[in-house]
């Protein structure tokens, strides 16, 4: 299983299949090889949706930004 957390504040959002982490690896920027974090606002969170992130995913994504410009979120192995 994969954690997600918010990097901020490490608060714990939920966990996502293998499958997920792979969509947010195929479909969101990385700064080097070894980066385990993204910044998700309402836009990506609607690009993820339509390219593949389970509505588990999406619903975990949706619930971090709630009201915010957008979240730095983490994703741990384990």
């Amino acid at each position: 299983m994969i954690s997600l957390t918010l990097k901020d504040t490490g608060t714990y959002l939920g966990t996502v299949e293998e499958r997920d982490l792979q969509v947010l690896i195929d479909q969101l920027e990385e700064e080097h090889k070894a980066d385990t974090d993204y910044f998700i606002c309402l836009d990506t969170i609607d690009m993820l949706a339509e390219n593949g992130g389970s509505s588990h995913l999406i619903s975990l994504l949706q619930q971090a930004v709630g009201e915010s410009d957008g979240v730095e979120i983490a994703w741990t192995k384990g």
